[in-house]
């Protein structure tokens, strides 16, 4: 494995990705690429006086603050990494800068959504899976994993 993508949204599972990915690039001497997808419009509501539309997108610090967090966890953990902010729909700016950088492998992270639903995939991890020629890695972060019933109950 030569080259790692990890995509990242400021989310606790996103940031347990990060970390997965961080240390199977140490572990595989590859090299890591971080991105993080933010929309090419915004849309503006209508009001009294002028109808509605969309406005291109300006990255704000907090867009920006995700990848340089992602950067510094990767830091701590001996690993250079390069960023990427991408402009359009998260599935396809992902799936096309993996093929773009030819990478061996995408690592996202996963959330679970209440008790009922919590094994099922967050939509960006289905629709990568789904959508990528390349192998994804999906990381169910710590915070999703639920204790058995009776484990820790002398039962």
């Amino acid at each position: 494995m030569k080259r790692i993508l990890v995509a990242t949204d400021g989310s606790a599972s996103s940031a347990e990705a990060v970390t997965f990915g961080a240390d199977l690039a140490a572990e595989h001497e590859a090299e890591l690429l971080l991105v993080h997808v933010v929309p090419v419009l915004d849309v503006v509501p209508s009001g009294l006086v002028w109808l509605g539309g969309a406005v291109l997108h300006e990255p704000t610090a907090a867009e920006r603050l995700v990848l340089e967090d992602a950067a510094a966890v990767v830091a701590e953990r001996g690993v250079l990494a390069t960023t990427a902010l991408l402009h359009g729909d998260t599935v396809g700016e992902i799936v096309f800068f993996a093929d773009s950088r030819n990478v061996d492998l995408i690592v996202v992270g996963s959330r679970g959504r209440g008790s009922i639903v919590n094994g099922l995939l967050g939509s960006t991890s289905r629709r990568l899976l789904s959508e990528s020629r390349r192998p994804v890695l999906i990381v169910r972060g710590t915070a999703h994993v639920r204790e058995p019933v009776g484990v820790g109950l002398g039962m």
